[in-house]
């Protein structure tokens, strides 16, 4: 076990210097005025901030871009992140493994691990973590970098704040006070959030939302999950479940979801859903999500219209939180994508049907991401959480 002296306090000791960090690592590299004008701060105001954070090795000052020139006395050189100067694990729990990633500050993966589930048991679920953490640890020595926090994401319902996981379907949990429990374990700070608002921290600061205010992530696979981000916050409501497209019954009369309701769009286009319905219709057994893909990709026409209909429901879904909230992008994931070629079509038309006016002019992408991608989304709510004083 390794103890959390091994950490460090990230010398931003203010809402507006993390902010001035977080747009660098961001956005850059800038320099001080255009992070000025970016942030919206004074020059002083940034000068202030940016020196400590040199000082400590967190930004490199770049002065061999000669083509800048100085003004009014103020350094015009860029400055960007030293991505080597910390380092971060990300861990992504799925009902059938651990896939754990070593990245660094600028949330690049250098390590990546995959451990195989055998029991949903909590205990047996956290030494697993903990044999794997300890393993990256290792790995870190070899960079000679601290580990300066350790991120957690699982499906479900996440209260981040708490560092409780009040209940996740595939692992079937519920009240897990899962930050606390990895904390004295693997002696890291830790940050556990829901799996799809930790994706979405990850595009927001590294990916496909970069210097978008509001933009929506729609993940498809075994579940349907949607993160939200408006006026540059990523929101998860008064109860930490905001964003559940999944759950959005979009026909009354149509399957029963684990929820409890009918027609949602979970229970008709999450795997399991898509699985059971091509059983009924074809008539033919397929083992699991890869084999009713083939299935259709035969061309089996039973098949096809069940991907069909899945299509369909996540655009109507989709159409749901452009209306709502209008997000200048929504950014469609997952491990369902596999499937894209047979539904595309049904959620482009599904989409441009049920978006209101204007909203139909959201930039709706996809955005294939393997399940490592989902541990650094993990790493990435640490990094956050390290650099941020407002995080919650």
């Amino acid at each position: 076990m390794r103890s959390t002296s091994r950490t460090e306090a990230f010398p931003a000791h203010t809402p507006a210097a993390s902010q001035i960090f977080t747009t660098v690592l961001s956005h850059g590299p800038l320099t001080r005025s255009e992070i000025a004008a970016r942030t919206r701060l004074s020059a002083a105001a940034v000068t202030k901030a940016v020196r400590p954070l040199i000082e400590a090795g967190y930004l490199l000052e770049d002065v061999d871009e000669d083509a800048r020139q100085p003004s009014l006395g103020r350094p015009a050189n860029p400055v960007l992140v030293d991505g080597g100067r910390a380092l971060f694990i990300g861990v992504k729990m799925t009902g059938d493994e651990l896939i754990a990633v070593l990245t660094d500050l600028c949330c690049r993966i250098r390590v990546a691990r995959h451990v195989p589930l055998t029991t949903h048991d909590p205990k047996a679920v956290l030494a697993s973590t903990a044999a794997l953490v300890q393993e990256l640890l290792t790995e870190a020595d070899g960079f000679g970098v601290r580990v300066q926090g350790l991120g957690i994401a699982v499906s479900g319902d996440v209260d981040r704040a708490a560092g409780v996981v009040r209940y996740s379907p595939f692992l079937e949990w519920r009240d897990v006070p899962l930050a606390e429990l990895a904390a004295m374990t693997t002696g890291l700070p830790v940050t556990v959030d829901n799996d799809v608002r930790a994706l979405t921290v990850a595009e927001q600061w590294f990916g496909a939302g970069v210097g978008l205010s509001d933009f929506a992530v729609v993940t498809v696979g075994a579940g349907i999950g949607c993160g939200l981000v408006v006026h540059g916050q990523v929101v998860s409501g008064a109860h930490g479940v905001a964003g559940e497209i999944g759950h959005v019954a979009i026909d009354p009369a149509g399957p029963l979801c684990h929820c409890g309701n009918r027609g949602c769009v979970e229970a008709i286009a999450a795997d399991s859903a898509i699985v059971g319905k091509v059983r009924e219709v074809t008539g033919v057994q397929v083992a699991d999500a890869a084999a009713a893909l083939d299935l259709a990709h035969e061309g089996d026409p039973g098949a096809r219209e069940v991907y069909a209909r899945a299509g369909e429901a996540i655009g109507r879904g989709i159409a749901t939180v452009a209306n709502l909230l209008g997000p200048e992008r929504v950014i469609i994931s997952g491990e369902g994508l596999a499937a894209y070629d047979l539904f595309a079509e049904q959620i482009r038309d599904a989409f441009a049907a049920a978006a209101f006016g204007s909203a139909a002019r959201c930039d709706v992408q996809t955005r294939p991401l393997p399940f490592e991608e989902w541990a650094r989304g993990a790493a990435a709510t640490a990094i956050q959480s390290f650099i941020r004083s407002d995080t919650y």
